[in-house]
């Protein structure tokens, strides 16, 4: 693995218009991709990870020039590949090659499987019919299968066949740079396992640098050597798998690493559970984006209050603000206090005196009065958008100093206000 990367991404962006009206003028834009920085490596696997919608295969089409990009800037090899044009263009296709979601969808069903597979070849030039024979035998013999296999059709095989398939494809041009979007997500078990070691071997034979894009972290886990985790098209935090996984730094990342199944029974259960839904990208949340689910968010400083005490205050004060609480829905204030699970009572008078008021016009339906005097409960979350940087005390933090900068092994960039002392609580 040299030290230069293949790959580097900056501040990339990808923003689709959203279009209304009989005239269909475009009124508002989805930030399917809003500022996002990696770089990879010869012989690396750089693991996309987080939830359905947060951008990271839209993050992969767009790095490849699949898609243009609204900002930012994407390297391969030293060269910006939106400069890239004709043979320079052509070179930077045959060297960078992905393997897309649907199987099943990804193949023509007219064409065989050798057809499919040299197409790639006839595109970039190689005229020569025998000699493009020869490389398909031998790319879907590297993958697990038969030459023979080339004279049959797609629908001829089985969901991890056709996956080998689709990596012959992609692999027989020879490429330097692998994306692979959700390799396994519509496999067995025992099929997923065959899969990545199938994975892992051809970047260690080929020195292969990969994108891996998947919501599955065991998978992350097993094939990549660093992870970006990414939430409504940002990544919020960075870092060499081992590290993240043994010490996740963001609320998010916790969240989805004790998603993970435990195996042992007699483990302890401490799934964290995310309130709420993942916001609309055409309409984020101000501040931290992942404020409204946080399990860590922010009491303001006025208030002393347990962190499980104010995400469930912070959740109906929610809850009150978007209009989700009916007019005459409640008997009394405990009826209300069980509904968010708030506290009998708060740990802090002064909280406690604010929120029993606030409950108590819940109750008599006083919807307004109760915003107002929830508002009290403002977290420093929902001003302040957290930036992407390491935290203090990380081996490269000093060097760094901007998401932009740098992806060194002991790197661990984070985009939580927990980690950054400069904000004002």
């Amino acid at each position: 693995m040299t030290d230069a990367p293949l790959l580097e991404v900056r501040a990339l962006e990808k923003h689709y218009p959203v279009r209304s009206g009989l005239l269909r003028r475009v009124t508002d834009h989805v930030e399917a991709v809003d500022g996002v920085s990696f770089d990879v490596r010869e012989g690396e696997t750089v693991g996309l990870v987080g939830e359905s919608g947060c951008g990271k295969s839209t993050t992969a089409t767009t790095l490849l020039g699949l898609e243009d990009p609204t900002g930012g800037e994407v390297r391969f090899d030293g060269e910006p590949i939106a400069d890239l044009a004709g043979d320079d263009r052509d070179r930077f296709r045959r060297r960078a090659q992905i393997v897309f979601q649907d199987h099943n969808s990804a193949f023509d069903p007219r064409l065989t499987v050798g057809e499919s597979v040299a197409e790639p070849l006839a595109i970039h030039g190689l005229a020569d019919a025998e000699r493009r024979r020869e490389i398909v035998a031998d790319t879907l013999e590297r993958v697990g299968l038969s030459a023979g296999d080339a004279d049959r059709y797609p629908r001829e095989f089985s969901g991890g066949q056709k996956q080998r398939i689709a990596l012959a494809r992609a692999l027989v041009l020879d490429p330097d740079l692998l994306v692979v979007d959700e390799p396994v997500s519509a496999l067995d078990v025992s099929v997923q396992a065959e899969i990545l070691s199938l994975l892992s071997d051809l970047r260690d034979d080929l020195g292969l640098a990969m994108v891996l894009v998947s919501h599955d972290l065991g998978v992350v886990r097993q094939i990549c050597d660093r992870v970006c985790v990414m939430y409504l098209g940002e990544v919020v935090e960075r870092g060499p798998t081992a590290a993240l996984f043994d010490d996740p730094r963001h609320p998010y990342t916790e969240a989805l690493l004790s998603a993970i199944p435990e195996p042992d029974p007699d483990a302890v259960d401490d799934t964290v559970e995310l309130t709420g839904d993942v916001p609309d990208p055409s309409n984020p949340p101000a501040g931290c984006s992942f404020h409204p689910r946080c399990h860590r968010v922010i009491a303001p400083e006025a208030f002393d209050l347990a962190r499980g005490a104010f995400r469930s205050v912070f959740d109906l004060r929610l809850a009150v603000e978007r209009g989700d609480v009916a007019v005459d829905e409640y008997d009394d204030s405990a009826a209300v206090r069980d509904e968010f699970g708030v506290p009998d009572r708060l740990g802090d008078d002064d909280a406690e005196q604010v929120l029993a008021a606030a409950v108590e016009a819940v109750a008599a339906g006083r919807i307004d009065d109760a915003a107002d005097r929830l508002a009290a409960f403002e977290s420093v979350c929902e001003r302040e958008d957290p930036a992407l940087e390491p935290v203090e005390g990380d081996a490269d933090g000093a060097g760094g100093g901007n998401s932009g900068d740098g992806n060194g092994d002991g790197e661990r960039p984070v985009a939580c206000l927990r980690t950054d002392e400069s904000v004002e609580r």
